[in-house]
């Protein structure tokens, strides 16, 4: 159903960009509607409810912004779709822009060639897509919910579109939808056989996670830390609650309608990716590289669903961790390809027995294949589980051209003997509690640890070895076999930890930026002091030297 919506401000204050002292708190605005269905944006609940955001500028005092939405259940989806959209897009606007400029301000300069293939690529994905929503008319769960996301990114649009300032440049949707698949991007770049200024040095890991069981069966935690660009360090943290039915035809109100994430300005979904899901579920992930270049000529813009897409609706409709990765892998669209691991809480009680299957399942993807496998009861043998960005599963090791890097370079590119897995099976015995989880997931001493020595560099270390990499720390002149262990402005930008405690009171613990390293040794990351040099980082603080902190929520 199309409905037009009218916004009528009457807001004349915009929250600043900057805070010197003290973060901007318990900042609320309402999209009320009238009876003819058109939407305002106010201060008061003056009108009928649909949604309300809560936002909270704190970048400058905690390294995060953070984000809270809630829907009326007695809204039509639609609505509460679009007003969520509305409402984050108008009270984000400034940052948006900020992360336009940092991240995708040059990235067609010098490429107009590629970028029409893009373009091309995404209208025609788009068209496709927007075809089947409407073919199925609300009826299927699951392309009810992909309309209800394009919705929420037509509401996100246009709210941005309300809050532009004088002299601001002005996005356009296909930038919107472009930030959105930043990931995916990247990969269709290299389906076209294009460079692009933001492609990972080769080889480069890009995340790093471990799920952690205490003995006794005490607690259970999982922990993502973010490897980034330096520029992508305008973060907020989100929470969605918004209460959609599963389909029009439904009454049942989809299993995740409330998601907490770590995410970024403009974007619908975490991209990190981590996810703690009313379902019970925590999923997070890291990504795994293509190394077969003959994989992407299973890439194609119809029949083929992006991820950020895929992703929000399997984390909606999925009711334990098999269903998510049966939704995910519909429409599998052969970028950003992952491990994305699934620890269902629901099934965790802590110093109870455990169950002998169903407690954590892993999916990894390549263009054109897909692979599950349900690792329970080998994480309960080793208590516990990493990924950092090799394929476990032997069908996507082969596929992705993993195995061939192996035999080219030695075992960084093995899955047991790449050094992130021996640090992980070496310290995980030393997580007793948050706080010793923490200080392994924020760890590299790369000068002095072993598992970070490089024979074939010069110097014989680099800092991409360790649960935290650092490669602005790398020798700019140094010589390595291969670009990921050289010098560049990527590295570990974030660490975030839940508990089965933490997760039922909708918390994580977190900590922005670059890592100081083990015990400090690393010092903190300042703009004004990296050899870094000509990267815009507008809006971003200058020396990233921020505590853990955990956020409690609004509403």
């Amino acid at each position: 159903m199309m409905i037009q919506m009218i916004v009528l401000l009457t807001v004349t204050s915009v929250l600043p960009l900057q805070c010197t002292c003290v973060c901007d708190r318990n900042e609320i605005f309402y999209a009320v509607a009238d009876d003819n269905d058109n939407i305002s944006i106010r201060t008061t609940e003056n009108g009928r409810f649909v949604a309300k955001v809560s936002y909270t500028h704190c970048i400058n005092t905690t390294g995060w912004d953070y984000l809270e939405i809630l829907t009326s259940s007695k809204e039509d989806d639609s609505m509460q779709a679009y007003a969520a959209g509305l409402l984050e897009g108008w009270i984000t606007a400034d940052l948006i822009n900020s992360y336009w400029y940092n991240v995708f301000q040059t990235f067609c300069v010098g490429r107009s060639d590629l970028c029409v293939k893009l373009n091309e690529y995404m209208h025609s994905n788009r068209e496709w897509i927007i075809s089947q929503v409407m073919l199925k008319n609300g009826s299927d769960a699951y392309w009810y919910q992909v309309g209800l996301m394009y919705k929420q990114l037509d509401g996100l649009y246009d709210g941005y579109k309300l809050n532009i300032k004088k002299g601001m440049q002005s996005l356009s949707w296909e930038n919107f939808f472009w930030m959105n698949i930043q990931e995916d991007l990247y990969d269709l770049c290299d389906t076209f056989n294009s460079s692009h200024p933001h492609k990972k040095p080769f080889g480069t890991g890009s995340c790093s996670v471990l799920i952690k069981l205490l003995p006794g069966h005490k607690e259970l935690y999982i922990s993502h830390v973010t490897w980034n660009w330096y520029e992508t360090m305008l973060r907020i943290q989100k929470r969605y609650r918004l209460n959609y039915k599963e389909s029009k035809l439904s009454n049942q109100l989809v299993f995740g309608h409330d998601i907490q994430f770590s995410s970024y300005p403009g974007f619908l979904y975490s991209m990190d990716d981590f996810y703690l899901i009313s379902s019970g579920l925590a999923i997070t992930e890291t990504t795994n590289s293509v190394y077969n270049p003959q994989l992407w000529d299973n890439v194609q813009p119809i029949g083929q669903i992006l991820v950020f897409i895929r992703a929000m609706v399997a984390n909606r409709l999925a009711p334990d961790g098999l269903a998510w990765t049966k939704l995910f892998k519909k429409y599998n669209s052969g970028t950003y390809n992952n491990q994305w691991l699934l620890i269902n809480y629901s099934l965790f009680r802590p110093g109870r027995k455990m169950p002998k299957n169903g407690l954590l399942f892993i999916h990894e993807e390549m263009p054109g294949l897909t692979e599950t496998q349900d690792v329970t009861k080998q994480f309960l043998s080793q208590m516990y589980w990493a990924s950092y960005n090799v394929p476990f599963i032997p069908e996507i090791f082969n596929a992705s051209g993993q195995g061939d890097m192996v035999k080219r370079y030695g075992n960084w590119f093995s899955y047991r003997n790449t050094p992130r897995a021996r640090i992980f099976a070496r310290d995980h015995v030393n997580v007793k509690d948050m706080s010793s989880m923490l200080f392994l997931m924020r760890s590299n001493d790369f000068r002095n640890d072993p598992e970070a020595r490089c024979e074939s560099c010069v110097p014989p270390y680099s800092a991409e070895n360790a649960i935290s990499s650092r490669d602005d720390l790398n020798d700019l002149n140094g010589v390595y076999p291969f670009e990921a262990l050289g010098y560049s402005n990527w590295g570990a930008i974030d660490a975030k930890i839940t508990s089965y405690k933490m997760f039922n009171e909708h918390m994580f613990l977190s900590v922005s930026g670059p890592t100081k390293g083990t015990n400090g040794v690393l010092g903190k990351y300042c703009w004004s002091r990296t050899q870094v040099k000509n990267i815009s980082h507008v809006g971003l603080p200058d020396c990233w030297d921020f505590k853990p902190e955990t956020h409690h929520w609004v509403f």
